[in-house]
């Protein structure tokens, strides 16, 4: 399926809760966000009928499960088996903030889960109970070691990096790539989820990044990067075991390139993250329209997808958990 300026869009991003157990400084405020009401989610049935008779017909192959926090849904593991029965599905990740996924890794990976990102933005483990406003450092790192040990491949660590709270620790974080066979990604930071912190803090961006990661290290081209469908532009430390992803909406954005839409975890699409404008599919569903009509909904979402996010012109602050990364 392709939009109105021919981009060809093959990956859903599907949030199965709004959810979260933690309250990062970046993402949410302090005292969470109002959730949706249980009886407003799409149950698994539901989400495994939109994706095989509306989005795989559409061409959308490609899904990674989000929340809020994913894991956080309970019985994941129902979902994952249903989506992997489609035999057109090419490709099933997940994100995570990795507090469960120690106890949940080897489930979802014999389920079908292909691949897993993990967010983790720093390695010094107060500021990372301060960014998470509570996390605890060790049970995130034993679930990064959960997930490699039950094969999930790619292991994606992802990093926003926010001036004067974390941008001290990429060279710890670039360093768990000697370690482990991980690909560590570095985010600029973006107005969503505290636009106040945005405002003071402001953004670094990739480009300096990567200066302060050369000073360290030899950073080398990547002859094949690490599988997935994101934007990042990829280099290694020379005799790494993993790579290094980097990821810059703020100082150049990548919407040319945009393959993506959100089912919300309400049943609404979003065809971009950061503008505003969504399509209701959980009315029609439950009130029995047929998969054709369902996919015209789609389609007149797409049609639309703004030229690019123009995110420098919002005042309004989206949350991650509510759209679903």
């Amino acid at each position: 399926m392709r939009d109105g300026l021919g981009r060809q869009i093959d990956y859903l991003r599907v949030s199965v809760t709004d959810r979260c157990n933690f309250r990062c400084q970046y993402c949410m405020p302090a005292r969470g966000k109002i959730w949706f009401p249980r009886e407003e989610i799409l149950s698994f049935e539901e989400i495994h009928t939109l994706v095989r008779d509306v989005f795989i017909p559409l061409g959308l192959t490609r899904i990674r499960l989000t929340g809020g926090e994913p894991l956080l849904r309970q019985g994941l593991a129902t979902l994952v088996t249903l989506l992997r029965g489609e035999p057109a599905l090419e490709d099933l990740a997940l994100s995570t903030n990795g507090v469960l996924l120690e106890a949940q890794a080897g489930g979802l990976a014999a389920a079908g889960i292909d691949r897993v990102n993990i967010s983790l933005d720093t390695l010094e483990g107060e500021r990372f109970r301060r960014i998470t406003r509570g996390g605890n450092l060790e049970i995130v790192l034993r679930g990064v070691r959960a997930a490699l040990e039950a094969g999930m491949h790619p292991v994606k660590i992802n990093c926003v990096v926010v001036p004067g709270l974390n941008l001290e620790d990429v060279i710890e974080l670039a360093r768990l790539t000697i370690e482990l066979p991980v690909h560590v990604r570095f985010i600029e930071f973006m107005p969503v989820g505290d636009r106040e912190l945005f405002e003071a803090r402001g953004t670094v961006t990739i480009s300096d990044v990567a200066g302060r990661l050369r000073e360290r290290f030899e950073l080398v081209p990547v002859a094949a990067p690490p599988a997935g469908n994101g934007p990042a532009d990829h280099l290694a430390i020379r005799d790494a075991m993993g790579t290094l992803g980097f990821i810059h909406p703020m100082s150049r954005h990548f919407c040319d390139a945009c393959n993506r839409l959100r089912l919300t975890a309400n049943g609404h699409i979003k065809a971009c993250l950061l503008t505003s404008g969504e399509l209701d599919l959980k009315t029609p569903l439950r009130q029995g329209a047929s998969a054709d009509e369902l996919r015209q909904l789609v389609q007149s979402a797409v049609a639309i997808k703004p030229d690019w996010h123009h995110m420098g012109d919002r005042v309004q602050a989206l949350t991650m958990s509510q759209v679903g990364g």
